[in-house]
């Protein structure tokens, strides 16, 4: 055999193999219209020599402290033990007095929290009883912090007159600044993506560095150590007014953020590995009664400016559904009425994530829509021998994942955030009363189980019965853009087939006028608009 004959015949064998591969694929049975996938991710490859330098950088401008820290790599460790970047662990230590868990975190953690400047305070003597703000430049003690496989999400909040120099702001309430640091992106369909003005002042700092607004928010997207970060601040690109904040007011909080971000810890993992989309599994057996029409097909002439739904074949997670029990209906709150696709007995799930509404949805056309699905329990049953107690009050509200909850005491919405190696990804409940979520503790922080009982189906919309009986379920999945709303609906008919253990029929609108199998009984009390859903900036 010639030299290089064995890599000649390789290459031939797998030519080959392609080639049969492809010649397979065309003659083989095409997927059902109905297959579900799960969604792709790219990981990222984080720099954890260039996020030491940096932190060395930092240590280095104290000299009364610079000498408590190693920063050679002990050699007899494996690469990703801990002990191999001693330096980490040592600011991990002290991090972790106010940030719980920072060490959990695979990417370099960035925060305004200068640790280099508090342990030289600590070392001169300084009081314990000093607030953490003035190592935070002005920002006052994290809301919210989770750290975990995927990155770190951190909320911070700055008062109205606080900070030096600062100008002055109609918005006469703390200003919410968000960061979240991810080695996950999820690969969406993004016509919008990527775009941005340059921060000229932050350019030195942050070459990359993109400011724009999108969804509702202000939000500036970085790449640092390899690693995606966006900062963001919910705003209204408004006139500034004292109970609503505008993005130009916003800007000068976020940028005092920015240039504010220190190395505060995290910890080198194993590497992340990329996820590519795949056709998950379902049930086999049939449903006799759970029908469903197809994602993105919306009630006609309801979405923004008449536009149609978005189709999407994503189920984004795995969940457990948020409705404790079956029968439950993904229907419109807000244009059931108009809604003459089913006959009168007749009753099938559909999607309304891009109905009409005023808040920024850029998956749905024209950039408006609903930023996720509504939900409804069926109507009790006939009260007879053998039944079950049922009180249309008490319908239970389930969490769809093990994760970590996000919310202040005044949010009429409850947020789970799932941080795992596979995910990173949020699932917000709305219309469950605040009071209630309150007294059984549903705070930032608070970590659930899959399947545990969060609340109940309610009307809460501002002020009770603001909205009718319905639980508002929406996702987000972090992107370079940050966090953007997909649309949940095939997540939820996924997540219910599981329920039910068995797999729904796909009703087309070409077939959706003629008889069809009845399934559960179309709730009898009157469905009344909600065209205000998420007001107060619930759902921005």
């Amino acid at each position: 055999m010639p030299p290089g004959g064995e890599t000649v015949v390789g290459n031939s064998f797998r030519f080959v193999s392609l080639l049969l591969a492809s010649l397979s694929l065309l003659t083989a049975t095409p997927l059902a219209a109905d297959e579900i996938r799960s969604p792709s991710l790219t990981a990222l490859r984080v720099d954890w020599r260039a996020a030491l330098d940096q932190l060395r950088t930092e240590i280095n401008s104290r000299p009364q402290i610079a000498g408590d820290f190693i920063f050679v790599p002990r050699r007899s460790v494996p690469r990703y033990d801990p002990r191999a970047m001693p330096a980490l662990v040592q600011l991990n230590a002290v991090s972790s007095q106010f940030f719980t868990g920072i060490a959990r975190s695979s990417v370099p953690v960035l925060l305004p929290f200068d640790a280099a400047a508090y342990l030289e305070g600590q070392r001169s003597g300084a009081p314990a009883t000093l607030a953490l703000s003035r190592y935070q430049a002005d920002f006052n003690p994290a809301d919210m912090f989770d750290a975990g496989p995927a990155g770190y999400s951190a909320t911070f909040s700055f008062e109205p007159g606080a900070g030096d120099g600062m100008p002055s702001r109609v918005y006469a309430r703390p200003v919410e600044v968000q960061i979240t640091g991810s080695a996950l992106i999820y690969d969406i369909a993004d016509p919008a993506g990527g775009k941005g003005e340059p921060v000229k002042p932050l350019a030195a700092t942050y070459p990359d560095l993109r400011r724009f607004i999108r969804e509702g928010y202000v939000r500036y997207a970085f790449t640092r150590f390899g690693v995606a970060y966006v900062v963001s601040v919910q705003c209204l690109d408004s006139v500034a007014k004292p109970r609503r904040l505008a993005c130009k007011e916003a800007y000068p909080v976020a940028e005092r953020f920015l240039k504010a971000l220190h190395v505060a810890g995290g910890q080198r993992m194993r590497p992340l590995a990329d996820l590519a989309s795949s056709i998950i599994d379902r049930p086999t057996v049939r449903s006799a009664d759970f029908s469903y029409r197809p994602s993105g097909d919306i009630i006609p002439n309801t979405g923004y400016r008449n536009r149609s739904g978005h189709p999407d074949v994503m189920a984004y997670a795995q969940i457990r559904f948020p409705l404790e029990k079956a029968p439950a209906f993904v229907r419109s709150q807000s244009y059931g009425k108009r809604d003459k696709s089913d006959g009168p007995t007749a009753y099938s799930w559909r999607d309304n994530f891009c109905e009409s509404r005023s808040f920024e949805v850029w998956q749905c056309g024209g950039g408006y829509g609903h930023q996720g699905e509504d939900i409804r329990a069926a109507d009790c049953p006939p009260s007879g021998e053998g039944r079950e107690p049922c009180d249309p009050k008490q319908r239970a509200v389930i969490a769809a994942r093990d994760a970590i909850v996000i919310r202040a005491a005044k949010d009429q919405a409850a947020t789970l955030e799932i941080n795992s190696r596979t995910e990173h990804i949020r699932f917000r409940y709305m219309h469950m009363n605040p009071q209630a979520m309150n007294a059984d503790g549903l705070l930032n922080g608070r970590l659930v189980i899959e399947g545990e009982k969060i609340g109940l189906v309610s009307n809460y919309l501002d002020h009770p019965a603001g909205t009718s009986m319905h639980l508002h379920f929406d996702v987000q999945v972090f992107t370079r853009d940050g966090w953007i709303w997909v649309s949940p609906y095939v997540t939820l008919v996924s997540a219910y087939e599981r329920l039910i253990h068995a797999r729904g029929r796909e009703i087309g609108p070409e077939i959706a006028g003629g008889p069809q199998p009845v399934a559960h009984a179309l709730p009898e009390d009157v469905i009344k608009p909600d065209l205000r859903e998420g007001s107060s900036g619930e759902e921005n």
